[in-house]
């Protein structure tokens, strides 16, 4: 890919609109443009971030039995009604009539979809445990959007839920979950905490969120340092090491909730068990924010320069930058490096644009390339290339021969499987 070609409308300056870091990085870097009030384009680096990290989570929802599926936005209000949410869930519900003025919502949640598919089709124990997740675009109409994609009115989200015979099967269906979101969080190469939370409208009597690690962060978390026992201020669980505690800053990025029957009783979500007898089935829900992910990865990985994307979850991994090559030979060098890298597996763009060094550096850094491979004078003349490595800015020189050895063995050191 040719950095001429690549649609990527960066700012030189922060948006007046944006509050926090991530909405200004995000704009600036050219991932995202406001069409209306908490409603956001994603433009084509935001997505390939968004995809990459949707696909770190297909993995290991998959790996821990996970089944994906595909349930409608547009959701019938006696569903709703049936479990009373259609009342209690307040405006942020966007709610409507269609032609033959039947209620509809847009759907914030999924709840009471999946327990009508799990009412129709579940039939026997023998179906149990199961769990069905999808990665689905929900809407909330938020009374003050803000913080770009972090706090918007449409977001994509990763909703799973369970089912099971009894709450011994809940407790491992949700320590499946807490499991595989500890992976998840990690993979995207980002510091995180989880800790006892509220269940609040969702319901449920247990429920963990998971918090990613960031100055910016709107929740206060205690937690200690010895044994990594964290709680917020509303849920304290006292650490048995008595070590004491440290505050941290954090964004949920992820909650997830031991259901029971909330919602299998009242929507008649019934089994019937070995014994011959007909019982509620056991409901967990786990669900990720995968923009507000994004965004919290911004908020916990950047300098004053731009974002410095964890390896995994960047749009593209190197950059090519060729400075002060006034002939066309510099320019096919750059172009070379490139396609060897792809032809490696590696995801890679060559600044292929007539502008300046400055330019090009500044850019690069504030679309946070994990790795620029800086082709100038040397490498014409003896074959030197050098390496910046943006996350901590360390530089390394090496020749054309050793620079896939080299850049395998910085994403060996960058990369969290």
């Amino acid at each position: 890919m040719k950095m001429s070609a690549l649609f990527a409308p960066t700012l030189k300056e922060n948006p007046a609109e944006a509050e926090v870091i991530s909405h200004s990085l995000m704009l600036r870097a050219g991932m995202i443009r406001q069409l209306s009030s908490g409603i956001y384009n994603i433009l084509p680096l935001g997505l390939r971030s968004l995809e990459k990290i949707m696909n770190i989570v297909r993995r290991e929802l998959n790996h821990a039995d996970g089944q994906e599926l595909l349930l409608p936005a547009l959701q019938p209000g006696e569903l709703w009604k049936e479990t009373g949410r259609w009342d209690i869930y307040g405006p942020e519900l966007i709610r409507f009539q269609d032609r033959r003025e039947r209620d509809f919502c847009l759907g914030p949640t999924h709840e009471e979809v999946i327990t009508d598919i799990a009412r129709k089709e579940i039939r026997s124990y023998r179906q149990l445990p199961l769990l069905l997740y999808q990665i689905q675009t929900k809407f909330r109409d938020e009374i003050r959007p803000r913080f770009g994609v972090m706090r918007s009115r449409e977001f994509i989200m990763k909703d799973l839920y369970s089912f099971d015979r009894d709450y011994e099967g809940l407790k491992v269906s949700y320590q499946k979950m807490y499991d595989a979101y500890s992976k998840i969080f990690a993979s995207c190469g980002l510091e995180y905490i989880a800790v006892r939370a509220d269940s609040g409208v969702i319901g449920g009597d247990v429920s963990h969120e998971f918090l990613i690690i960031a100055d910016s962060g709107e929740e206060k978390v205690m937690r200690c340092p010895k044994c990594l026992v964290a709680s917020t201020q509303e849920i304290s669980d006292c650490p048995e090491c008595h070590a004491g505690m440290e505050e941290k800053r954090g964004i949920e990025v992820g909650h997830i909730f031991q259901l029971g029957t909330k919602y299998s009783e009242s929507m008649k979500a019934y089994f019937v068990d070995q014994d011959g007898k007909e019982k509620p089935l056991i409901m967990g829900c786990y669900g990720i924010g995968i923009g507000r992910t994004m965004a919290a990865a911004i908020e916990a990985n950047h300098d004053e320069n731009g974002i410095k994307w964890p390896w995994n979850i960047a749009p593209y991994e190197i950059i090519i930058i060729p400075v002060k090559l006034k002939n066309q030979a510099g320019m096919e060098l750059a172009e070379s490096i490139s396609q060897q890298l792809a032809h490696q597996g590696y995801e890679t763009i060559w600044d292929d644009r007539e502008v300046s060094a400055g330019y090009k550096f500044k850019e690069a850094d504030l679309i946070g390339f994990p790795i620029q491979v800086i082709v100038g004078e040397k490498a014409l003349k003896n074959g030197t290339l050098e390496i910046k490595i943006r996350s901590n800015g360390k530089r390394i020189e090496c020749t054309r021969e050793q620079l896939v050895s080299v850049i395998k063995k910085i994403k060996d050191e960058l990369v969290i499987l």
